[in-house]
């Protein structure tokens, strides 16, 4: 709470707004313990890092091509910061053509509705949801749902993704998502991903507490 409450301080200083964003905000309306801290500001996410820093005193990674930064703190914390922005795909699986935007583009180039909420930790407004896509909804009901029809054409690693969450949670992909899945495996996305992130992907699968699971349900939409 000290870390949320200075970056609060530190957007006001600033006078830009500053959120708390996905994981971290989906597990606490989950009731689930989570100490990940990703932020999203509408502004110069390396300018707020750097000032931000001043302050905690970590180790400062920057990474300009994407308007993102990281603070390494002691006993392997990190905070990620990220400027809020609009993101375009020339092709599947591309890294994506980014540019600034507001907290509603940034939430909408995510992968899930649930994983697409905010909160803001600004001193006006500290402690809203900023939920435009009906994240909420889908987390009272279950249900693993895309924002977009392009969305496992922008990056087909969300497949697995999909898969993670809704064992991890014991959610359904909604009928819709699953479609686009489907043909998304079908149309031969997985293929123009590089055989690392894959790879990655298939680890991630394995540190689930039922892997196996996984391995089933990803089977099954093949």
């Amino acid at each position: 709470m000290k870390i949320i409450e200075l970056v609060g301080k530190t957007a006001d200083k600033l006078k830009i707004k500053a959120y708390i964003v996905g994981g971290p905000v989906r597990d606490k309306l989950l009731g689930i313990a989570n100490y990940d801290l990703d932020f999203v500001v509408e502004g110069s996410g390396i300018k707020f890092a750097e000032t931000l820093n001043k302050k905690l005193k970590g180790k400062l990674t920057t990474y300009r091509a994407f308007g993102t930064a990281t603070i390494e703190l002691i006993k392997g914390k990190r905070i990620d910061i990220v400027t809020a922005r609009k993101e375009t795909y020339k092709y599947p699986a591309a890294y994506p053509a980014v540019k600034p935007g507001a907290i509603e583009d940034d939430l909408f180039r995510r992968d899930f509705t649930i994983n697409a909420m905010a909160i803001s930790v600004n001193k006006k407004n500290f402690g809203n949801l900023v939920d435009f896509y009906g994240g909420q909804k889908d987390l009272n009901k279950g249900v693993i749902r895309v924002l977009h029809d392009k969305s496992f054409m922008d990056d087909p690693t969300r497949i697995f993704r999909a898969v993670r969450f809704s064992v991890r949670f014991g959610f359904k992909i909604e009928p819709y998502t699953k479609k686009l899945i489907k043909e998304a495996i079908s149309d031969g996305l997985l293929g123009e991903v590089n055989a690392g992130r894959i790879r990655k992907e298939i680890e991630l699968f394995l540190k689930e507490n039922d892997s196996k699971k996984c391995l089933d349900v990803f089977s099954k939409l093949m």
